[in-house]
This record gives C-alpha cells, structure tokens and sequence, in this order.
C-alpha cells in the first residue's frame, strides 16, 4: 500500500511539470474557422461570415444538430483575430468587444451547452501572426489561468514573431502552466512547423512530454497544389515523423478543406483518405451552413472516422511510390489495416492498379482478407493473400481499402 501510494504521489508530481494530461488518446475532431473565413473582421457589411461570437454560435448549432457531435466532432475552436487590439487593465486577453460582446467565457458555455468543447487560439510571440497581442513569456502564467477560467478545452498556440530560443524556454512553460490550472486543456503547439518541422532541429520526444498535437510543416491553402505539396512532405519524411505519433501526440498537416472552394470531390477524397492513415486531427474548416450532402456525406463516413479515431494511434506511411500512383498504409486494432492508392496523375480516365495482401507486406493471417471500399461504402470481396486485388484510381483521386482479416 506504501508503494502504492507512493506511486500516486510521483504521478501527480510528474503531472504537474509535464503534459501527461491523457487527452486527446485518438486524434481530435471538430471545425476552425481559419481556412475558410481567414481574418475577416468586416461584420458590417458581411456579419455571415466575419470572425464573431455569431459565426462560432452558428457552427455550434450546426455540429450539434446536423450529427457531427454523434460522430465525435466535438471541438469548436477560435482560430487568429478573435482578440482586442490591447489587453485588459489587468493584463489579461481580452476579445473583441464589438465582435464578441457577450465576451469568450459566454461564447464557451453556449459551446459546452451544446455538449461540445471550446478550444482557442493565441501565439507564443510579441503578436498574433495577424497583429494581435501574443503570449509573450512573461504572460504565460497569467494566460493560463484565463483560459482556464473561460472554460477552454483546448489551446493551439501559433509561432509568429518569436524564435528558437523563445519558442523552446515558452512551449514547455506554457503546457505546465496549463497543467497548474486544474483544467483538462488540450495543448495544439505550432512549434516545430517554425524550426523546420524535422529532427535534428526538432526533437519529437521532447515535443511529445509537452504538447498534444503540433503543426509540423506549412500552413494548408484551398488547392490541390498546396494538398499535394503536404502530403508529398509526410510521405518522403515518414520515417522521421511516424514514430513522434501516438495516442495523446499528434502530428498535424492543418485543417480539411473538404467542403470550401478548390478542391473536387475526388481531391477532397484524397485529402480525407490520407488524413485517415497519417492519424491527422479531422479539423474542418467550411461553411457548415452551406456544406454541400455530397461534402457532408464524405466527412460522415462512419468507416472512414473508424480508421482515422482507430485506438492503437500508429500513424500510417507512404510504402510505394511509382509514376503516378502512391501506396499508402496503416495498421490497425486487431490486425486489420487501412490502404490508400493515390492517382496524383491530372489526365484521361482513372488508371488501373492492381496489389495483392502480399505485395502490400500484409502477411497477419494466411487465409486473407475482407476488403472493402470505405469512401464508396462497397464490400470488394474475399482475397487470399496472393490474389490480385484491382481498382480503378480516378486523376487526383484515391481509392481507400479497409482490410478485415479472415483468421
């Protein structure tokens, strides 16, 4: 019983001076404004689409009514510009007065009402990447606590207008900071998408002791350049960046465009599909207002949310890369496994390609596999492990397998 209690001590001792919060043990899910609705400040002439309370109440409404909260979107999160020009009196942030008159810890509780979790946005650095004010090292503490206070669940902290040395004294300061408060928050760092994303500049390890999730590389714009730019970047670094992933740490290629301007449904079908086997946050960032059935549809995808939430938290790799088609793939709970074959070819009709289980170093269970097709919702049929499985790959599109054992 001494040891035991002993045992507890030393974890409540290491709880408070490291992460070690047991959040996010799958990666998370939800909306951001940021893509789509970038810093517009004009609630004039468009109070739609601006940055306000109105706007996050709106997509809370939608998460909550239209099935994504059941789905397990749960997070609504403010993104850059939400702040006032100064900070308060007392030194602490404060919101837009005009744009969030009823102030952040109302807007949280109409989120948690909701049965959703409220998470916001600030920057290690003497400003926001828009201009607003930052969390410079010597706010830290006093940040914390007011989100705490606010009822956030969640904090991305940016880069903008800090360096190296700020950015690795102020990250680690800012999770045990977090971590004092007594609230559950969720820590989303920026920081190793400003040192260059890669080891030996980034450790991972260390990154892992104080952050849920970071960005790891540039920011994400609507077209399918900059889609495949990203991807291309996790697939030729896949080795340095998977093993830095596992429940409760994340690597994060930025928010899905699936439902904005640039992508074709197939494009968006690729960018689901490989946030899927990288073990991505499944962040939105659209009108959830005007989503189109055929967007919404893809992004309620029970299977595909099964693959990308899967309990084991192994992030996938790319393990082909030949012309114009890519293999990607990630093991899963109970020996099943998630496939994706990419056509980054832009011409003609959807190209064949044609694996086998064996091909793929699939070679669990002898008898073979059930395959399906997730994103057409199909079952392909029974393949023993030396039979050719054949699909047809759309131009900038992807085709993705769920593999069930047979054994």
């Amino acid at each position: 019983m001494l040891l035991c209690s002993l045992g507890v001590l030393l974890g409540l001792v290491v709880c408070a001076l490291s992460l070690d919060n047991g959040l996010l043990r799958t990666p998370p899910m939800g909306w951001t404004p940021w893509e789509r609705f970038k810093c517009n400040l004009d609630c004039k002439n468009d109070p739609e689409h601006c940055i306000s309370e109105h706007l996050f109440k709106a997509m809370a409404d939608r998460m909550a009514e239209d099935g994504w909260k059941q789905l397990g979107y749960e997070y609504i999160n403010l993104d850059d510009c939400w702040e006032a020009e100064e900070r308060d009196a007392q030194g602490r942030l404060q919101a837009d007065p005009q744009r969030f008159p009823s102030g952040i810890k109302a807007l949280a509780d109409y989120v948690h009402a909701k049965g959703l979790k409220f998470g916001i946005y600030s920057d290690m650095g003497t400003a926001t990447c828009e201009g607003f004010p930052g969390t410079t090292l010597a706010n830290i503490e006093t940040d914390a606590k007011t989100f705490a206070a606010w009822g956030v669940d969640l904090l991305k902290l940016d880069g903008c207008f800090s360096n190296s040395s700020v950015r690795a004294e102020g990250f680690p300061k800012m999770s045990v900071a977090l971590n004092k408060t007594g609230r559950p928050i969720a820590f989303a760092c920026s920081w190793p998408a400003y040192d260059g994303g890669l080891p030996p500049k980034v450790d991972y390890n260390l990154l892992g002791k104080y952050c849920n999730l970071w960005r790891n590389y540039v920011d994400i714009q609507d077209s399918w350049t900059s889609l495949s730019h990203i991807f291309e970047w996790y697939g030729d670094h896949g080795d340095a960046l998977q093993p830095a992933a596992g429940p409760g740490k994340w690597n994060d290629p930025d928010t899905l465009l699936v439902g904005d301007f640039g992508l074709s449904i197939e494009q968006s079908k690729v960018q689901v599909a490989l946030w899927a086997i990288l073990a991505s946050p499944f962040l939105m960032s659209c009108n959830l207002r005007t989503i189109s059935e055929e967007a919404k549809n893809l992004l309620q995808n029970r299977l595909l949310i099964y693959i990308n939430q899967d309990c084991l938290g192994i992030q996938g790799k790319r393990i082909i890369k030949a012309h114009c088609f890519e293999v990607w793939k990630r093991p899963l709970f109970g020996q099943h496994y998630a496939v994706a074959i990419v056509n980054t070819g832009t011409d003609g009709m959807p190209k064949p390609f044609v694996t086998t289980v064996e091909l793929l170093g699939i070679l669990d269970c002898k008898a073979g596999y059930k395959v399906f097709n997730v994103l057409d919702k199909s079952f392909v049929g029974d393949y023993l492990p030396s039979a050719p499985i054949r699909a047809n790959v759309p131009p900038t599109g992807v085709v993705l397998l769920f593999l069930r054992p047979l054994c």
